[in-house]
């Protein structure tokens, strides 16, 4: 198999690819990748949901990127894009995906906002991680969880600000979290079928990525 193949096997299983029901919430969580602040914001417009919580401080992507936090800036976005600001809430102290979903989770609880059923809004690559991060760090019950992107192919997604080299490494990085993470505590256990898992290998023995 060639390498593109075995890096569009991976990216696909990091996508769920759900179908989309109205919820409460829109949950983004916020990144380097600024269209997904875009990609939330027409989401509202959809009327998938009448509020969107941003939350993320800097993360191992961000630090001194912005000159706001992640969510400030995101949120900015958003309001740019017409989405009302009564209808954003901003989490501005989490720095990983553990806490963008503990530290949300508080705020909302705190501003007495109930949401039962909410759709996680991340990167094409980070789907799945934000999945099963939020089955395991969230503690209040929920009838409904989706998770969305923008669903970019691979070679497609790429652009001036999300290069290749840099976008690969963050997959494989990611992809070797759903791997170790469970037994951490941090997120819940992700089938991974034997293909994924071959692809994952080759990919690593070609580039060497040094991974967390």
């Amino acid at each position: 198999m060639k390498l593109y193949q075995h890096i569009e096997t991976l990216w696909d299983y990091m996508q769920l690819k759900h179908d989309l029901k109205s919820a409460d919430c829109l949950f983004v969580m916020c990144s380097n990748d600024l269209r997904v602040a875009e990609y939330a914001a027409k989401l509202y417009h959809q009327k998938l949901a009448p509020l969107i919580v941003f939350s993320g401080g800097e993360g191992r992507f961000t630090d001194g990127l912005f000159e706001k936090s992640e969510a400030e800036t995101f949120a900015e976005i958003a309001r740019i894009a017409g989405v009302p600001g009564e209808s954003i809430v901003v989490e501005t102290k989490s720095s990983n995906s553990g806490e963008n979903v503990r530290f949300t989770e508080q705020l909302l609880i705190e501003k007495g906002i109930s949401c039962d059923s909410l759709i996680l809004v991340q990167k094409p690559f980070m789907e799945r991680r934000a999945i099963a991060t939020f089955e395991k760090q969230w503690q209040s019950s929920y009838s409904q969880l989706l998770v969305t992107s923008t669903a970019h192919p691979f070679f497609e997604y790429i652009n001036e600000d999300m290069p290749l080299m840099m976008v690969l490494a963050a997959l494989m990085e990611d992809f070797s979290r759903i791997k170790t993470y469970p037994e951490k505590g941090f997120q819940t256990e992700q089938e991974i079928p034997a293909h994924v898992e071959s692809s994952y290998q080759a990919l690593q023995e070609k580039f060497k990525f040094g991974l967390a």
